[in-house]
């Protein structure tokens, strides 16, 4: 069994196609591959739970499986439903997607998906399969940058959509880009969501608190044997220095960025 001081790790998913659109292809990976990866999981024993399993179990003590691992999708991409869910059927594999509200095919679309996204029926089916749907805001904004009125409206309509359209309340969220703040960790929690997840390419751990779980990123580059070590924690923090070093640094510019815009905000009532 692992315990609570032992990482979890959290995979971070995109787009799964064979020939996604140009701005999700970074962040995606094949059918193929995907399809590997997870041959991978099952034969080394790991054990797929949600996100929301996981936070429960860190919250009340109770056990988790042996080899736990989560398989967690960003976005709401279309090949999610088409590729990854009769892979993540085959062998029993519990996933948890995050989908941006405002990005998917249907009433609530407001433009700007960066790729073919899911229907209702599509995310519907994916829930009814087991996978857990979490939030991951209405339109995909950098939310460390808005607004306290913008940024409850992006976690409250999010959460409020998924509730009307699933027949439950979301309890997971994970923010867009992987930013977030105390402010808008503040926020999630005041939406009702009950943990979420960041980026950070570490192990997720306890002690992170729930609000603040990192995640593992699974590229279109990311080999066979790269993914194995991924999983297995293996040189990750030789494997993702450069991404620890570009969200330092971009991390000092969003705090300037958001100071200017507040300090704007000051000057010239009504801008903000």
């Amino acid at each position: 069994m692992t315990g609570p001081r032992d990482g979890v790790p959290i995979l971070m998913y995109h787009a799964v196609a064979r020939r996604p659109a140009p701005a999700a292809h970074a962040l995606s990976v094949s059918p193929e591959a995907f399809a590997d990866q997870m041959e991978l999981l099952h034969g080394s024993g790991f054990t797929p739970v949600t996100t929301a399993r996981l936070a429960a179990a860190w919250r009340t003590g109770e056990p988790l499986p042996d080899r736990p691992v989560l398989i967690t999708f960003d976005d709401g991409y279309e090949g999610v439903h088409r590729h990854a869910l009769p892979v993540l059927a085959s062998y029993s594999f519990a996933a948890t997607l995050f989908v941006s509200t405002g990005w998917l095919c249907g009433p609530h679309d407001e433009g700007g998906a960066p790729g073919a996204m899911l229907d209702w029926d599509q995310v519907r089916e994916l829930a009814g399969s087991g996978t857990e749907i979490g939030g991951h805001s209405h339109t995909h904004p950098q939310l460390d940058q808005l607004d306290d009125g913008r940024l409850a409206f992006e976690a409250g309509r999010c959460r409020e959509i998924l509730a009307a359209e699933l027949g439950a309340a979301p309890v997971s969220f994970a923010y867009p880009y992987g930013y977030s703040s105390r402010r808008v960790r503040r926020a999630v929690r005041a939406a009702g969501f009950a943990q979420a997840l960041a980026v950070g390419n570490a192990r997720a751990c306890r002690c992170q608190g729930p609000y603040a779980l990192e995640r593992l990123t699974v590229r279109r580059t990311t080999g066979i044997g790269e993914f194995a070590r991924l999983v297995e924690g293996r040189c990750l923090v030789h494997r993702f220095a450069r991404d620890r070093a570009l969200t330092k640094g971009y991390a000092v510019v969003r705090r300037v960025r958001r100071a200017a815009t507040v300090t704007r905000a000051a000057v010239t009532p009504g801008r903000v």
